[in-house]
């Protein structure tokens, strides 16, 4: 395992990044033998960082998903960030371009839990029995790791993405909130039009076959840190569309369809 110094070393560079908005160099490249679970580490020095500054864990993601997703970076299951306080906007918000180094968007639904929710073993069910409501949200992807290294020309690993926070940057939530026993959930279906143009479309089945099912392998994983998913956690669950970039002026409207539409912009 990762020491404890070089992990905090690491989270450290991450977070100068994202102040100074210049990516730091590809952890992947720096130190070739590290693992998922050290990534994982290094996360976890930057929470302790990020709270030490005055944020707070407010929310969770789940990334990779989506098998093309899996694919691009060469693993078979998803991986997990935290969500801080002040990463959230609304539905008709005007979002700071300049907060971020690259960002992308995915097209995503949010479970938000009325009850505790832990493993072993969680399905889909013990999910949508825990959950108070879903709502459509979009997550806002960054880097503040290099997404392709300027001496080799290679791309980030798991291992860089898992580090930079499972490259999260924000979060977009809807207004809407649905019970999930009145939804299909695998089939709400999205589309996200940039400056009045489709630009993705994705139905939410490509997220594990039922994105409920995403929150349960969180709920596992977590169980095996002693950790429990609590009532009123916000638990963003992985995204069914390919992530889109965004530039400065961009004005964005995620349509789901019955579901209602989050419109915001960057400016």
């Amino acid at each position: 395992m990762i020491s404890p110094e070089l992990a905090e070393q690491l989270a450290k560079s991450i977070f100068d990044a994202e102040r100074t908005k210049t990516p730091t160099k590809q952890i992947s490249q720096l130190h070739p033998e590290l693992t998922i679970d050290d990534a994982y580490a290094v996360q976890a020095a930057g929470v302790r960082l990020a709270e030490a500054a005055g944020r707070q864990v407010r929310a969770r993601k789940i990334g990779l998903t989506s098998k093309v997703m899996q694919d691009a970076v060469g693993v078979d299951t998803p991986d997990t960030g935290v969500i801080y306080d002040d990463m959230f906007y609304g539905h008709g918000d005007t979002v700071p371009f300049d907060r971020f180094i690259a960002p992308r968007l995915e097209v995503e639904l949010a479970f938000v839990l009325g009850h505790d929710l832990s493993g072993p073993d969680c399905t889909v069910e013990h999910v949508l029995a825990a959950c108070e409501y879903v709502t459509p949200a979009i997550e806002i992807l960054d880097a503040r790791i290099q997404m392709k290294d300027p001496d080799t020309g290679s791309g980030r690993t798991i291992v860089d993405t898992v580090a930079d926070n499972a490259a999260d940057g924000g979060i977009v939530v809807a207004r809407q909130q649905f019970d999930p026993d009145e939804l299909d959930l695998p089939w709400v279906c999205a589309v996200l039009r940039r400056n009045g143009q489709i630009e993705e479309s994705g139905v939410a089945a490509a997220v594990l076959d039922h994105p409920a099912r995403g929150v349960a392998w969180l709920a596992d994983r977590l169980h095996g840190q002693g950790i429990a998913l609590r009532a009123g956690e916000l638990i963003l669950a992985g995204s069914f569309t390919r992530p889109l970039w965004v530039q400065r002026g961009d004005e964005f409207v995620a349509d789901y369809g019955p579901l209602g539409t989050i419109e915001f912009r960057f400016t």
